[in-house]
């Protein structure tokens, strides 16, 4: 969503209607996950995706209409369904979306929630009587129910509203009480990385990291090598001790912590703060002999097993990585690999 919002916001001060069109569920070989979403205006401009490019024509002409209507849609594409080899989908899954023309309300209450980096969730009614199917609402700044499915159905949509934020899961549902099914879609803030050291591996790290969509931050007390010269491209850098410098940052169920000095006057500190914390990743730099030592160090100065059972060491998966930008790599993949896992066991 993050990503459309440039375009979504030139195109209703263009004056344009807007629908949006959100994968709801997936099965099989799916080429975009849940919660992809593609904007479309009534005069056919469009922006994300919900499919790769296969059926993406159908949803156009689904949204274009919705918009004439005023009335969501629900829309199945798989390898049974004889529309989904009509618009391409052949490849051994199916997904779900639902369209639905731009409430602005809801729009601008979460818009405002994704800019200020506020964890939020928002639902859709997806099937239930006609009436109620493409109502929304979502939890506000001060956790009111912004929008409204009307009546009792207001209290069952909070508790569902309130219980996928805490889980950090999005997903489809049946609202408390009713047969009522509902999309919710939890909004949790940016990505962030948040790098203990500044060597050459993590100015390749940053790039990266960038290009995949994370907040970076770059951590290191040791003036040399925390220059803004060297990380310019980094969102944020800090010159003091790790300790210090990740309670100013704060570390969220978003955050990863890679830590990559091979020094344990600083590793060691940043490990003590954030191994117990909310970060769904924590990585440190060494063989297999120094992550030993520094696991008995860290037992001795207080650390649980538990916390350090999370330690990924040595940090990246096994690729042969040697130059900086190939360790960089294996980092990546291991943090995104263990971002996907968290958000499926969530």
């Amino acid at each position: 969503m993050r990503d459309a919002l440039s375009d979504i916001d030139r195109w209703l001060a263009e004056g344009e209607d807007v629908a949006l069109a959100t994968v709801i569920e997936t099965w099989g070989s799916s080429p975009r996950g849940v919660g992809s979403r593609m904007g479309i205006t009534a005069s056919g401009k469009i922006c994300g995706s919900v499919s790769g490019g296969c059926v993406e024509g159908a949803v156009v002409e689904t949204a274009i209409e919705a918009l004439k209507t005023r009335r969501g849609k629900f829309l199945h594409f798989g390898v049974a369904d004889e529309t989904a080899w009509e618009v391409g989908l052949a490849c051994g899954g199916s997904i779900d979306v639902f369209v639905n023309p731009l409430d602005t309300t809801i729009y601008t209450e979460l818009r405002r929630g994704l800019l200020a980096e506020q964890p939020t969730a928002a639902l859709t009614v997806v099937k239930g009587p006609d009436a109620l199917v493409g109502r929304e609402a979502m939890l506000g700044e001060k956790d009111q129910l912004v929008g409204s499915l009307g009546g009792d159905l207001d209290a069952a949509a909070m508790t569902a509203l309130q219980a996928a934020r805490e889980a950090g899961k999005s997903g489809r549902a049946i609202l408390r009480g009713t047969e009522i099914e509902v999309y919710i879609d939890t909004l949790l803030p940016q990505p962030t990385l948040i790098i203990i050291g500044g060597a050459h591996v993590s100015i390749a790290l940053v790039t990266l990291a960038h290009t995949l969509g994370f907040r970076t931050v770059v951590i290191d007390p040791r003036k040399a090598f925390g220059t803004a010269e060297r990380f310019a491209h980094a969102d944020q850098l800090i010159t003091l001790w790790p300790d210090k410098a990740l309670k100013q940052v704060g570390i969220t169920r978003s955050t990863a912590v890679a830590v990559l000095t091979h020094d344990p006057k600083i590793d060691d500190p940043a490990l003590m703060a954030a191994l117990p914390s909310p970060a769904f990743y924590v990585g440190a730099l060494g063989s297999k002999n120094t992550q030993a030592k520094r696991r008995q160090r860290l037992l001795e100065a207080g650390l649980s097993i538990a916390d350090m059972d999370r330690l990924h060491g040595p940090i990246g998966l096994e690729i042969g990585a040697k130059k900086p930008e190939e360790i960089a790599l294996a980092v990546m993949a291991e943090i995104i690999a263990e971002r996907g896992r968290n958000s499926r066991s969530a």
